[in-house]
């Protein structure tokens, strides 16, 4: 098994989605911002790596969160950002500083209210394939 490449991934996610213009002032990190008490942003969340090497080399199957949180009346700013999320990153060519994707799929989406229906919370899970 290699977790050799999970650092290179979640740079190459963070950059792709730091880079959509439409998201342009939404923080995109893998914490909650700090003073930041409302507004939307975007998680980059856990992950479950499962090893997929084989004989031809090392691998792994990342499967992993990102996750839209808003304080937006309703779902409908949530699910915008979440859809701009999802594009961007589904059949992306994410270049990674170590090994290679090939490939990163959309598997599932859950979303609930928080804090009495104060807040609106999108965890959308994806799969992604990496080799070195």
């Amino acid at each position: 098994m290699s977790y050799a490449m999970a650092h290179a991934l979640q740079a190459a996610i963070y950059q792709r989605l730091t880079a959509i213009p439409e998201l342009a002032g939404v923080p995109v990190a893998d914490a909650l911002p700090k003073g930041q008490g409302s507004g939307t942003f975007v998680l980059i969340g856990p992950e479950d790596v499962i090893d997929q090497s084989d004989k031809t080399g090392r691998g792994a199957e990342h499967r992993f969160s990102v996750s839209v949180i808003s304080d937006a009346a309703g779902f409908l700013t949530a699910k915008a950002v979440a859809v701009l999320v999802s594009d961007s990153l589904v059949g992306a060519p994410l270049v990674l500083a170590r090994g290679r994707l090939s490939g990163l799929w959309f598997l599932k989406a859950v979303a609930r209210r928080l804090d009495d229906g104060k807040a609106r919370r999108i965890d959308m899970t994806f799969r992604a394939r990496v080799e070195e």
